[in-house]
């Protein structure tokens, strides 16, 4: 999350003083490549491992500082969510064993921290977003206790001007909600990995790795799901860009770029133009003390840390992000540039991740000798295409490519891309084995069409068939997770997830994991014969009544309808036309989405009501009834039925 000493703009004065020192900041940067201040002929890889910490119901645990003190380890920080952590990895030549390297040092760190925090009685998951994630864990409260996470809601939240927050967002299911705060950004967990670039080289490596942005995601997809809803194969890219959006609309066609960007054409000169573009286009929402004096510091041959311009570039969210940065070498501060790609969701396994890093890294340095300049083989719009539709289908894309070929992810990964990436390792001298390992996982996760999210998305459609609730699924999907992901086996190889994967305790949960979402309802004056034939087409025992803005009114049962329709055949005119508003029950018990379950059927046994219409902020969001416990209470005799089973197995 970058700099900590940070505040949100306080007034008029403070904006203008930190806009100056981003100025000159810009302009010292562009003073340092002129005059050849970076270092070059090395390059080194970085990683950035974000992670969630979960309960033993696989949901997630909100004491990530109490986490952070019992794991002690200083490369473990802090990110927005309280349920969120993120280890940075040192710095590697990229050279000889370096991946494997990082590998083996973010696995022994991962394992020390999960059996510290087994105190906690906690675990860690890497999954892009959560399969658990519930949307009141997003609710501000859930925000980790730090200045800097604050300025940066309070932030976005004043540039909203009132508006709230959005999220529409459509796959093989659609999600439609509001919220008061930019914390749906915190569902996003993310593999980030740097590439130090010479100045000379930045120009087209960037351009790479926009060109190969597209096609790397497809295959390291990992993200398909939201608060139980399947949407894209890398929901992240959507759910990122809208939840920090903070532009407002209004009714003409002016073009505004989101915060969250892929970028709008190539890069032509110098990584300067992404800041330009940037401090143009993007207001300055977090400023600080600075005491620096870039230009005194030049003068005197000290390397600045140019933070107000860091500060301001943690806060623009390009999928490849420009990165200024300070060596230390022999005892000297040397600035350097790097790239970092922000594009890998989190897990599924640490195989998988290091192989998604080996293939973006050996495309990175071998691509350039397979196009000399990608900016005339490939349109920039083909490019940006590209890139979101491989969010939204995976390895079901079709891609534009180099001279404008159409190539499916079965052409393209494996015909041309695995053959780049492994002449780019190669040249950099990377350890055969690591080449081989790395990118044979690539190949067979290619071939076999199981990526983390198609293994998600199977696995919710196995469970699903056998009538399993989505939090029951999401927990098991999970559950799963934790148990491959440190197991050496990349998620192509993986079982699906199966409900003897989780120790399922529904009575630690709330109203919000189990109720009904899909809502039949009618207003007041609609006629009682369009009722009783929804009960009968849809097999409902009861309808909920809403006015014109969704809030409820009523609810209407099965029993009040039959009543009804008997005494008008024996005492009415069977041609008069009945209103909802004539039999319904007027302001029905309900319940909030996060009220307890055992409350909700103990408010059912002791006023003898079959269904308990869900309500927040006087808006119908949802309903439980019987049939809900009687699945959840069937599927856990089955699960003692099974273990009971298992022992005697044993």
């Amino acid at each position: 999350m970058g700099d900590f000493n940070v505040k949100a703009v306080q007034d008029q004065k403070d904006l203008q003083a930190f806009t100056k020192h981003l100025l000159k900041d810009v302009h010292a940067l562009e003073r340092m490549l002129k005059e050849k201040w970076f270092e070059t002929g090395i390059t080194r890889i970085g990683a950035e491992q974000e992670m969630c910490i979960i309960d033993p119901n696989r949901k997630p645990a909100y004491n990530n500082l109490e986490a952070l003190a019992l794991i002690d380890d200083p490369k473990f920080t802090t990110e927005l969510a309280s349920f969120n952590l993120e280890m940075n990895l040192d710095p590697l030549e990229f050279k000889g064993d370096a991946i494997s390297q990082m590998h083996n040092s973010l696995k022994v760190h991962l394992e020390a921290a999960i059996e510290k925090l087994k105190g906690l009685d906690l675990e860690i998951a890497l999954a892009g977003i959560l399969p658990t994630i519930r949307k009141f864990d997003v609710d501000i409260s859930k925000i980790t206790s730090i200045p800097r996470y604050h300025a940066l809601m309070d932030a976005l939240k004043e540039m909203r001007a009132g508006d709230m927050f959005e999220l529409r967002l459509a796959g093989l299911d659609e999600i439609n909600i509001q919220q008061a705060t930019a914390m749906l950004e915190a569902c996003n967990t993310s593999f980030q990995v740097h590439l130090q670039v010479d100045p000379d080289d930045f120009v087209n490596k960037y351009n790479i790795a926009q060109a190969v942005a597209g096609p790397v995601m497809a295959v390291a997809a990992n993200s398909p799901m939201l608060f139980g809803r399947r949407l894209w194969h890398e929901t992240r890219i959507a759910l990122f860009q809208q939840s920090l959006d903070i532009r407002v609309f209004n009714e003409h066609m002016r073009e505004r770029s989101p915060r969250v960007t892929f970028g709008n054409n190539w890069l032509k000169d110098s990584i300067v133009e992404i800041y330009h573009e940037d401090i143009a286009r993007f207001k300055v929402i977090l400023s600080s003390q600075i005491d620096e004096d870039v230009f005194k510091m030049m003068r005197e041959g000290k390397t600045p840390r140019l933070r107000a311009l860091n500060i301001h570039n943690s806060t623009v969210y390009r999928w490849n992000r420009p990165c200024y940065g300070i060596s230390h070498v022999d005892g000297k501060e040397i600035p350097h540039l790097r790239i970092e790609n922000r594009v890998f969701p989190a897990g599924p396994s640490l195989p998988d991740a290091f192989a998604n890093a080996a293939f973006w890294l050996g495309l990175m340095n071998g691509m350039e000798d397979e196009v000399s300049d990608i900016t005339k083989a490939m349109h920039f719009d083909d490019a940006k295409t590209n890139f979101f539709a491989a969010a939204r289908l995976g390895l079901d894309t079709k891609f534009r490519w180099i001279n404008g070929e159409r190539l499916s992810s079965a052409e393209l990964i494996p015909k041309k891309l695995i053959p780049i990436a492994k002449h780019g390792l190669e040249k950099a001298n990377i350890d055969k084995n690591d080449i081989d390992y790395y990118l044979g996982i690539i190949e067979e996760r290619a071939a076999s069409g199981k990526t983390g999210a198609r293994w998600t998305l199977d696995s919710f459609s196995k469970l699903r068939a056998h009538g399993t609730p989505r939090d029951e699924i999401s927990s098991a999907i999970t559950a799963a997770i934790v148990k491959n992901q440190y197991n050496g086996t990349p998620v192509h190889e993986w079982e699906l997830a199966d409900l003897d994967d989780v120790d399922y305790e529904p009575t630690n949960l709330t109203v919000e994991e189990f109720m009904n979402t899909d809502l039949i309802t009618v207003h007041e004056d609609d006629i009682l014969d369009l009722v009783a034939n929804m009960m009968d087409w849809r097999r409902i025992r009861h309808v909920l009544v809403e006015d014109k803005k969704g809030k409820l009114v009523g609810l209407v049962s099965a029993r009040k309808v039959m009543r009804y329709f008997a005494k008008r055949t024996l005492e009415e005119d069977p041609g008069s036309i009945a209103q909802v508003s004539e039999i319904m029950v007027k302001n029905p018990l309900c319940v909030s989405p996060n009220d307890n379950i055992v409350k909700a059927m103990d408010m059912m046994r002791e006023n003898r009501v079959s269904c308990l219409p869900v309500v927040s902020n006087d808006e119908l969001v949802g309903v439980i009834t019987e049939s809900d416990f009687l699945v959840i209470t069937g599927n856990l005799i089955k699960r003692l039925v099974r273990k009971k089973k298992h022992k005697k197995q044993k």
